[in-house]
């Protein structure tokens, strides 16, 4: 496979990834409102939890690698998902005083997403 194919791979993979993130975001923000970030929580444990099940995947055999890797796990999932997103909502909170809702928001999205790509790599590595 090319580099040029891998990077095409890759930007096809990450504009579902951004547009899907923008879209439920404004999801999140329409269901619930501005008030804690549910949508950096949400892409966050839907992205480890699609990991988890790629990942399975690759290694049950289910799933070719190539390209799946780079569409889904470096383009998809790399747009879906981003840390910087959540280290800013944790800044703000953090400068808005809220510092209950910036623990909760940290604690939540490393125990629910390790959880969820735990979940995801169970469900098919077991099957």
């Amino acid at each position: 496979m090319g580099q040029f194919s891998i990077l095409g791979f890759i930007a096809i993979g990450g504009a579902f990834g951004a547009c899907s993130r923008y879209l439920v975001s404004e999801f999140c923000v329409m269901l619930l409102g501005r008030g804690f970030p549910y949508g950096t929580l949400t892409v966050n444990i839907v992205g480890s939890f699609i990991m988890g099940l790629l990942i399975a995947a690759f290694e049950n055999g289910s799933l070719a690698t190539e390209p799946w890797r780079q569409i889904i796990g470096l383009g998809f999932l790399g747009a879906l998902t981003t840390f910087s997103t959540f280290s800013m909502d944790n800044v703000l909170l953090m400068q808005q005083g809220a510092f209950f809702k910036m623990g909760l928001n940290v604690l939540l999205n490393v125990v629910l997403s390790i959880s969820a790509a735990w979940i995801g790599f169970q469900l098919l590595i077991k099957g």
